[in-house]
């Protein structure tokens, strides 16, 4: 099974709290600690739990914590083939609160490969699927050598340019960065998964059809939601790279973002094959 993402990076500190602090409050932080995430590298992550490997094609701020950060998805199973950007390394700030909800400040612009970067584009030519969450057009031209593309609407301002036709959009019912409209891109995805948290979500044909599907059950008391939609973005993104039908595919990502939710922080419950 060969699979990849094009996409970004974001070094993430986390504080769990009791609750997020209301304007000209103090709170506590009960712990804290860094990590690498954003939906680029959460994916990939899930993506290598799922298949052994995951080829990252990324670009990464030349300095101490872009290092760190290639460093440390390389000890967490992915192979990170990067090009390194002047800016600084994409930050983000994400208070976890006793309800496991997670509440996100990010500090840079988004920083994705281009399609002109010296990276090994032609290997997405034998991929059995690709996430695609940041970069540009040619960027997404390049991804859709593999046999399924699947993208998020926050890399829109890639994927309209590029008039290619995605196999699946994942797009999300409550978070407004993450929506999607009919006719957003041309050609319209041949299907939209939406997700809606507890209540499942939908999954939308290009034709017009439409079925639902049911949360799945948490393993476990829900500890953090960071990375949950990211999660159930690669188990989908293995569900189609392994040959399952978008509905059996959907599935698969609901389990890999439930048990995502169980953990502390992205990586210590997704699900594993």
């Amino acid at each position: 099974m060969r699979v990849a993402v094009v996409g970004h990076v974001e070094w993430v500190e986390f504080a769990r709290v009791d609750h997020v602090p209301a304007p000209g409050e103090i709170v506590h932080a009960l712990e804290t600690w860094q990590e690498p995430a954003g939906g680029g590298a959460v994916a990939a992550v899930q993506l290598a739990r799922l298949a052994g490997s995951c080829l990252f094609l990324t670009a990464l701020g030349d300095d101490e914590l872009g290092r760190r950060a290639a460093r440390e998805l390389g000890k967490l199973g992915v192979r990170v083939e990067t090009v390194w950007r002047s800016e600084p390394q994409r930050r983000a700030f994400v208070h976890l609160d006793a309800a496991a909800e997670r509440t996100i400040t990010v500090i840079g612009e988004r920083m994705g490969p281009h399609g002109s970067d010296p990276l090994p584009w032609s290997e997405l030519e034998d991929a059995d699927a690709v996430y695609f969450t940041a970069g540009d057009a040619e960027a997404v031209r390049r991804a859709r050598a593999a046999k399924q593309l699947v993208a998020t609407p926050r890399a829109k301002e890639a994927l309209v340019p590029s008039h290619v036709e995605l196999d699946m959009l994942v797009c999300s019912a409550k978070d407004p960065g993450e929506r999607y409209a009919a006719g957003e891109l041309d050609p319209p995805p041949r299907f939209v998964a939406q997700t809606d948290g507890a209540a499942g979500g939908s999954l939308v044909a290009a034709e017009g059809t439409t079925s639902h599907w049911t949360a799945a059950p948490l393993p476990g008391p829900a500890v953090s939601a960071y990375g949950a939609g990211d999660s159930f973005a690669g188990g989908l993104t293995f569900g189609l790279a392994q040959g399952s039908s978008p509905a059996e595919a959907v599935e698969l990502g609901a389990r890999c973002g439930a048990a995502c939710l169980t953990g502390r922080g992205p990586y210590d419950a997704q699900l594993r094959t």
